[in-house]
């Protein structure tokens, strides 16, 4: 049987959601990625891949809320995604620039943004990037427990976490859904809305000492109910 993953540094300090963006910086850009580095947080990303396989750090599926562009990420060749600027006036990162700037020292999470059944080529323009980085202290997660999967498989050891909601789904339903995932993606970590706190499904996870982040935790009151309920938060600045 092999040892249970070390996640010390999964639970050691908050994570700045999409980075400490706000006040001029622009979320998942790297101004928002060195002032969350400058302040001690560690930092959760978004990745999404250009046309041609390279891994971005960007949340949306298409360009339009953060650049004013109509097109969808994937569409672009990684040339031309590289003279995208975001409301700051930073390009989209790559996530090898992101990585680099961690060199294995700041905790990050990768959120990988694949839809569907299709999670093959993103996966791997990901796992390529770890491969060549110090990741360490880099976890990958995603809400399609096709993605933790994937990893198992072709990256052994990387620390891996499933993103939970209960948001916008009839209860029976979602608590179905939810079990269901855990069992089948196996992951090292959960990482829960912060609105779903306190829940069953959390605290058994707990019980069973699995780690329990929670996002997006904006106001003191659900700071409190983090401490209570989770083992770290991904935060945003309430004015953020």
């Amino acid at each position: 049987m092999s040892a249970p993953p070390d996640t010390g540094w999964l639970t050691g300090r908050p994570f700045a959601h999409r980075g400490l963006h706000g006040g001029g910086r622009s979320e998942n850009g790297m101004a928002a990625f060195r002032a969350a580095i400058a302040a001690g947080h560690g930092i959760e990303c978004d990745v999404r891949m250009s046309r041609d396989g390279v891994a971005f750090v960007f949340h949306d599926r298409d360009l339009a809320r953060m650049t004013g562009k109509p097109e969808r990420v994937d569409s672009l060749d990684a040339t031309t995604l590289d003279g995208v600027r975001l409301p700051d006036g930073g390009t989209i990162p790559r996530l090898s620039a992101l990585l680099a700037a961690c060199g294995g020292r700041v905790p990050l999470l990768v959120e990988i943004k694949a839809e569907g059944r299709q999670v093959g080529p993103l996966c791997h323009a990901v796992a390529r990037e770890l491969a060549q980085a110090d990741a360490g202290r880099v976890a990958i997660m995603s809400f399609n427990p096709r993605v933790l999967r994937r990893f198992a498989r072709q990256r052994c050891g990387q620390m891996r976490g499933l993103v939970v909601t209960q948001q916008g789904k009839e209860r029976r339903r979602g608590a179905i859904e939810r079990a269901l995932a855990l069992w089948w993606a196996k992951p090292d970590f959960l990482a829960c809305d912060i609105r779903d706190l306190p829940s069953a499904f959390s605290g058994r996870a707990r019980a069973r000492a699995l780690p329990v982040l929670t996002w997006t935790v904006r106001t003191p009151d659900e700071r409190a109910r983090a401490a209570a309920h989770a083992d770290q938060i991904i935060f945003e600045h309430a004015d953020g």
